[in-house]
């Protein structure tokens, strides 16, 4: 016995070890799935029991500084479909395919796949649906009973403006996320939090009954303020293109406003440009019946086409408009004054003769005329007094070897010479041999215009919620003091004199002071140029700077002095104009002002008192009619009164009532004075409205053609010696 109860014991204990080890490797086990896989099972088992599907969020909106909208989300819908509650019979998801194709303009092959993926419960048909396409298929939903088919919300980017303002911008990609521009570089603001909408399913994927949905709101992103103004965003985009149509410019070009005192960007223009609501268009370089806009090929295009923002991710040689920063170093370090004398002669330079535009024309001068004439030798004199380090040193601190920090993706860094000798910095004086880009020109100008203190340019002023609270500020940043204020107002003095007598003045305006220099630069193609101008406004109180610039202009004429001036003096006075900063008329303006005059009603006057009402508003007549005598009575005029018109215009006045217009030909006045042209005119029965000053570059009604006697004819003056 005591034998059998020493076996029993020992098989007691084996199977109590064994029971053991089967509790330990249970519990092990169970603490495994608890503890190490706990979260992932627990993920599954709510992934196999409810189905959810995403509500996106409503993007912020993109706002000019006045809050008029740019870039809006609107509410949209979204159809999907969960292919495991759908009808298993092929006939019908067939049908469900065929119609959804129909409504959505979808392939139907491609609609049906989706369908029979049974094991997806979640397939996007398509995005961003139309709302009016939405409820149809809501309405053919309910009517055939169909289960599988949602019809969710969802949002659409909307540009109420098109075009305007594309490069600052941007655009959003398939899933709404920001691909360029503001809408890219502000994502972490605009894009929101996307919600959903659960359900409970059963172990197939079908929906439980009498089971009521959750749903989880989604958070709508916050809206971007801009520092751009829209209306002055119009004005620059307006005049760009006039310059660029009227000068047949190759290559596009730029144009850039901003607000001198806080650097804030009111404007930037790139051309050419695309439509923020269809970004991925054909540009006019190439095939549209080629053109699919998704291939590499076709997305490499658009970015080296309309996508590239020229204001900011092109580099250029400045030219001569960076005459007025060597100039600036010069006064500040004491080399030169406005009246100090120098000359346009020919300067040599380890071994390089370097001449004046016009070699040798102007002769001895102050420096203040120099800069008029934009003469090469006197800016290298200045450099090479000022010396190698100290010169680059200056560019430095001006911000011509660091980006801006501009908020747009692509910003671009000037370049220039490693290790500058003097040949170098005697070029590189007036502008050429390196390389800026337009916001380090545009900001280095608002140091001079406020008084010397470089100001970081920006275009957010602000993030705000839907009921306008303010999350976060952009203030403004400076980022160093450059040059004294003393410097900056002597400095304003000169440039002032550029526009008012020296090369500039096609960008004068009347009724506001401009400063501002001219700049033509050749590319590294020869014959390839790029005619700018910058300006500050008003010279005596700035308010804004302005940069313009027009790469490849194919026309007659390329100097930035002819052909880009007048866009920055059209720019300068309607956005002063628009700012409501108050013209003040001096002398020359007055002068200006009083060779126009409205035309006078003369009708129903007799031919003396007519011709005594014309003579006082300084306009001659000519009398059409058989009844010559002072006592007959003027019946009709030509121009209708009101008319603006130059003083000596003619007005045809009618001593019976025409029944058709006398016709006469419209002669040609290309190149001809103000006087001249008036003169030609005024001789073939008609009259002129002069705009700008110099010498006639274009005229409203082309030569030749016929057109009412007394008509008037509206003719475009620039000064054509400038550079």
């Amino acid at each position: 016995m005591a034998g059998t109860s020493l076996v029993m014991k020992k098989r007691l204990l084996a199977v109590l070890l064994i029971f053991s080890f089967l509790v330990v490797c249970l519990v092990v086990r169970v603490g495994w799935l608890q503890i190490v896989k706990g979260e992932e099972l627990q993920r599954k088992a709510y992934e196999q029991q409810n189905s959810d599907r995403e509500i996106p969020p409503r993007r912020g909106s993109i706002l000019d500084r006045n809050g008029k909208q740019l870039a809006m989300s609107a509410t949209v819908d979204r159809i999907v479909v969960n292919p495991t509650e759908m009808d298993k019979s092929p006939e019908v998801r067939r049908q469900i395919a065929q119609k959804l194709a129909e409504f959505l303009d979808l392939d139907e092959e491609s609609v049906l796949k989706k369908i029979n993926k049974t094991n997806s419960r979640y397939e996007i048909i398509k995005k961003r649906v139309e709302k009016n396409i939405g409820n149809q298929i809501r309405q053919w939903k309910s009517e055939e009973k169909i289960k599988g088919l949602y019809i969710d919300e969802d949002t659409k980017r909307y540009y109420p403006k098109g075009n305007l303002a594309a490069h600052i911008i941007g655009f959003v990609g398939e899933d709404n996320q920001g691909l360029d521009g503001i809408e890219k570089t502000m994502e972490k603001y605009l894009k929101g939090v996307p919600g959903k909408i659960l359900s409970e399913v059963d172990a197939h994927g079908r929906q439980m009954p009498n089971y009521e949905n959750k749903r989880i709101d989604p958070q709508d992103g916050l809206n971007v303020v801009l520092t751009i103004d829209e209306t002055i965003q119009y004005f620059a985009e307006e005049a760009l293109q006039k310059a660029i149509d009227d000068n047949k410019v190759a290559n596009g070009g730029f144009a850039i406003v901003m607000d001198s005192r806080n650097g804030e960007i009111l404007a930037l223009v790139s051309k050419p440009d695309f439509n923020l609501n269809n970004p991925r268009a054909c540009p006019p370089s190439e095939d549209p019946a080629t053109w699919t806009g998704t291939s590499q090929k076709d997305i490499d295009i658009l970015y080296k086409t309309v996508w590239r923002n020229k204001a900011v991710s092109d580099t250029y040689e400045p030219g001569s408009t960076f005459k007025a920063i060597t100039t600036a170093i010069g006064f500040e370090e004491g080399v030169v004054t406005p009246e100090t004398r120098t000359s346009d002669r020919t300067i040599k330079v380890q071994g390089h003769d370097i001449n004046c535009w016009k070699p040798n024309f102007h002769g001895e001068e102050s420096f203040r005329e120099a800069v008029y004439n934009s003469c090469n030798p006197a800016f290298v004199k200045v450099a090479l007094d000022v010396g190698v380090d100290k010169f680059y040193n200056y560019l430095r601190a001006f911000g011509f070897y660091d980006k801006t920090g501009i908020e747009l993706p692509g910003e671009a860094k000037g370049s220039f010479h490693a290790k500058p000798k003097e040949i170098d910095l005697a070029v590189a004086s007036f502008g050429q041999r390196f390389t800026v880009t337009p916001l380090e020109m545009i900001s280095a100008y608002g140091a001079i215009a406020n008084g010397g203190k470089l100001i970081k340019p920006h275009l957010t002023k602000e993030v705000v919620d839907s009921e306008g609270n303010v999350v976060e500020k952009f203030e403004p940043q400076v980022v160093r003091n450059v040059i004294s204020k003393q410097t900056a107002e002597t400095l304003l003095n000169v440039l002032e004199g550029v526009v008012s007598e020296g090369t500039g003045r096609n960008a004068y305006v009347k009724g506001y002071r401009v400063a501002g220099k001219t700049g033509t630069s050749e590319t590294i193609e020869k014959g390839v140029y790029i005619a700018s101008f910058a300006a500050i406004a008003p010279a005596d109180n700035p308010r804004i700077c302005v940069l313009v610039a027009l790469d490849n202009p194919r026309g007659e004429v390329y100097y930035g002095g002819t052909i880009a001036a007048p866009v920055a003096g059209k720019i300068v006075e309607e956005t002063l104009d628009y700012l409501g900063v108050e013209r003040r008329y001096n002398e020359k303006d007055m002068e200006m002002i009083a060779e126009e005059v409205y035309v006078p009603d003369i009708r129903d006057k007799t031919i003396d008192e007519a011709k005594k009402i014309l003579k006082e508003y300084g306009l001659e007549y000519r009398i059409e009619g058989d009844s010559t005598d002072g006592n007959a009575v003027i019946k009709e005029q030509t121009p209708k009164p009101g008319a603006l018109l130059a003083k000596k215009s003619v007005v045809i006045a009618y001593t019976y009532e025409p029944e058709e217009e006398i016709l006469v030909e419209v002669p040609d006045v290309t190149n001809k004075t103000i006087d001249e042209a008036t003169k030609a005119l005024n001789a073939a029965g008609l009259n002129i409205k002069v705009v700008g000053n110099g010498n006639a570059v274009k005229q409203s009604i082309e030569p030749g053609a016929k057109i009412a006697q007394g008509e008037v004819v509206e003719v475009e003056f620039v000064f054509l010696d400038t550079h």
